[in-house]
């Protein structure tokens, strides 16, 4: 919880799955419950949830900015029920139109393309990289390698659609879901 608390500009990209500061905790379960199956882990998915929520309560809080990039993929790939991925795709809707969040969809037909999908990742104000991989979180904190992931982010930012091209990628993923 310190980190999200004293952090003041978040950038977050995703590619498979919703970040966890912006899921719901069903969508949160879901993924969490998967994971736990995954690595035959399981029995703190409510206490996970939990803590996650907790965290994301950072969004409301002022003084604290937030940029999210995500593949469309992220939009589409199913986690949890019908119900479950309809509820998380209007919880991005209804976060889109906080004034603190800016949040980009990579089209699937995005052009002119100059990086392929990469793995999560969010950077911390200018001073820390957390890079989600299969088997463990990674912690970056030499500067030449956070401006190399603010570098991928600006040109992930770059191709991304905002507003209401991205809320339009949001409402068809829902759509796709009835």
């Amino acid at each position: 919880m310190p980190l999200y608390e004293r952090t003041r500009l978040f950038r977050s990209y995703a590619s498979h799955v919703v970040p966890g500061l912006f899921q719901t905790p069903a969508y949160a379960s879901a993924l969490l419950s998967a994971i736990g199956r995954f690595h035959d882990a399981s029995g703190d998915v409510v206490e996970a949830v939990a803590a996650r929520m907790a965290r994301s309560r950072v969004l409301h809080n002022g003084g604290h900015r937030f940029t999210l990039v995500l593949e469309e993929s992220v939009l589409r790939y199913q986690l949890g029920t019908p119900e479950a991925m309809t509820s998380q795709l209007g919880h991005l809707l209804s976060v889109m139109s906080l004034p603190a969040v800016s949040l980009g969809v990579i089209p699937f037909a995005a052009r002119e393309r100059d990086l392929w999908t990469l793995e999560a990742f969010n950077v911390f104000d200018d001073q820390r990289v957390h890079v989600e991989l299969l088997s463990a979180q990674v912690t970056i904190s030499a500067p030449s390698e956070i401006a190399l992931y603010l570098r991928a982010f600006a040109k992930l930012r770059e191709i991304a659609v905002y507003g209401t091209e991205a809320r339009g990628l949001v409402t068809s993923a829902i759509d796709a879901l009835r």
